[in-house]
């Protein structure tokens, strides 16, 4: 039987070894406990103290390096200047919420909105991802007038109370809601020979009909277009399309969950639904909007927000507030002047084509996938099962050469490589180097 994943997090640090790491570290592990208490995880088996961060690099407290192919929050680089001056100034010159009237805002959502289908033409400003996903949860529901909700198996779209009951990778003592129904994730690979779009929506449809034999109307589909949690799975491109006809002959709507894929991550556009030709009914995005700073969205259908907006009383304080729509612009200023989009698809091509190179013919990995600047690579046992702890061994193997990445899937055992936007090729060599070497040291080549 495959080895699972930990019920709280891949790559979670155990803390029963505290006693093992070094004085210092253990003092702020111990005090984090203490303080923090038990919900606040760690990364890796040996904690990281990081103290700074510039470009695509992070610095830990004894000024040892380490190159950043994990976080998707500060996207366009750590402490980009650009984004940085944004921020001071604006702090500087005032800071309020969206009730009084304010070019910025509307400078902004102008310019983001030209970056998506014409159809999608409002959006709504939140702090977090997911906040904007249970805030796309109620716009659906009370556009559809339904409840029922479909998302994949290991599927994660937030914390709120709405988004942790569509989110089953939680694990089990999270609950899925009672008006959710999940359907295992697009594998092509697993599906016997049928069009893997066709066979995926045959999974959402029968899901669908099976609760609305519960009685429960359906109100809508929500997916990560990259699919990050159920293991990373991009492709075929294309493949969503005969889903939006099931969603939408069902009477329910179609929401994209753009948070990891959208911002240039995929490389091919700017937002990972169009990589599948798709139009959303909703879109909702987060994390590396502000490159750290507290800003998401909702971007939807004006005729669909019209009902929810004009009779259901909604406002976030410090959603859109004017230090955080200018770093939003400033980050849309670096992804356009510094051509990130174009960087990542260039540089996650090159990355995806080394990387599998490099792991052809080593029977301890079975699979090697990505999109622009966000790639996975599988481990498995001796058995080929899904393993792990292989994948959490690699994992702090590169953090020993000073290479940060991260784990996920449903059983733990695929690589999340997530390079931040500006990765060189300078930089996609480094990593190449450090997993080799890792993969040298723990792999299991054929010869």
């Amino acid at each position: 039987m495959a080895s699972t994943k930990s019920q709280f997090m891949v790559n979670a640090f155990d803390v029963s070894t505290t006693d093992s790491l070094d004085p210092a570290i253990q003092g702020i592990v111990r005090r984090r406990a203490r303080i923090l208490g038990p919900g606040y995880k760690l990364f890796y088996k040996n904690p990281l103290e990081l103290v700074r961060g510039e470009g695509v690099y992070m610095y830990d407290v004894q000024g040892n390096r380490y190159l950043d192919a994990y976080n998707n929050v500060p996207s366009v680089g750590h402490c980009h200047p650009h984004v940085v001056k944004a921020i001071s100034e604006q702090a500087a010159k005032l800071n309020t919420h969206t009730r009084y009237a304010a070019e910025p805002i509307l400078d902004y959502s102008e310019r983001l909105l030209a970056t998506f289908p014409a159809e999608l033409d409002n959006i709504m400003f939140t702090c977090t991802g997911s906040e904007a996903v249970d805030l796309a949860l109620r716009i659906s529901r009370f556009h559809t007038q339904g409840s029922g909700v479909v998302v994949t198996a290991n599927a994660y779209h937030g914390l709120t109370t709405a988004a942790a009951e569509i989110s089953p990778q939680l694990g089990a003592n999270v609950p899925v809601g009672q008006h959710v129904w999940t359907v295992e994730a697009p594998r092509p690979d697993r599906t016997d020979g049928k069009d893997p779009g066709e066979a995926f929506a045959a999974g959402v449809a029968t899901a669908i009909a099976d609760m609305q034999r519960h009685g429960i109307k359906f109100a809508a589909f929500i997916a990560d277009s990259l699919f990050s949690t159920d293991g990373i799975l991009p492709d075929p491109a294309g493949f969503l399309q005969p889903t939006v006809d099931v969603v939408h002959a069902a009477g329910g709507l179609y929401i994209a969950d753009e948070v990891q894929p959208g911002f240039a991550r995929t490389g091919d556009t700017m937002w990972g639904f169009q990589r599948h030709g798709i139009v959303p009914d909703i879109a909702v995005m987060g994390k590396p909007m502000g490159n750290g700073m507290p800003i998401a969205g909702v971007v939807v259908k004006s005729t669909i927000l019209a009902g929810f907006g004009n009779n259901v009383r909604y406002f976030n304080t410090f959603g859109g507030n004017s230090v955080s729509i200018a770093a939003a612009a400033a980050v849309l200023d670096v992804i356009e002047n510094e051509g990130l989009r174009e960087n990542s698809q260039k540089i996650g091509r090159y990355l995806k084509d080394e990387l599998r190179q490099s792991t052809s013919g080593n029977d301890a990995v079975s699979a090697v996938r990505g999109a622009g600047l966000y790639l996975a690579v599988d481990f498995v046992d001796d058995n080929g099962l899904p393993s792990a702890d292989a994948a959490s061994d690699f994992i702090n193997g590169l953090r020993q050469r000073g290479v940060l990445i991260g784990g996920t899937g449903l059983y733990g055992n695929t690589l999340k490589i997530r390079p931040l936007l500006p990765f060189t090729q300078e930089h996609a060599d480094e990593f190449l180097e450090a997993f080799d070497d890792t993969l040298a040291t723990t792999g299991r080549n054929n010869g």
